[in-house]
């Protein structure tokens, strides 16, 4: 009885630990992509500020900045959406993570 109980008890151990290893890499995982978005939110709006220091108006638009101040963004992961209403207000800046 036993080593019956044993033998049930080591793989049903083994499976739960796998389980909880593998929900914690998707919990890094998440966080990363979370993480990866609010960066390239901050780096947009950073640069937005650069060039109302250097010319005095924010930037017209989200190519204005990648020509003028070198702002990379990976297009086929990110969607970025830039709305400006006015050379004096700073534009509204979403982020959208695409879908694979």
């Amino acid at each position: 009885m036993g080593a019956l109980l044993r033998g049930l008890l080591l793989p049903v151990i083994a499976a739960a630990a796998l389980l909880c290893f593998a929900t914690a890499v998707n919990s890094l995982d998440s966080g990363r992509a979370e993480e990866d978005l609010r960066q390239l939110e901050e780096t947009v709006r950073r640069s937005c500020v650069a060039c109302y220091a250097a010319e005095g108006v924010y930037p017209p638009s989200l190519d204005y900045l990648k020509e003028h101040y070198g702002l990379q963004i990976d297009e086929e992961r990110y969607t970025v959406k830039y709305s400006a209403f006015a050379e004096n207000l700073m534009p509204d800046i979403t982020v959208l993570e695409n879908a694979p």
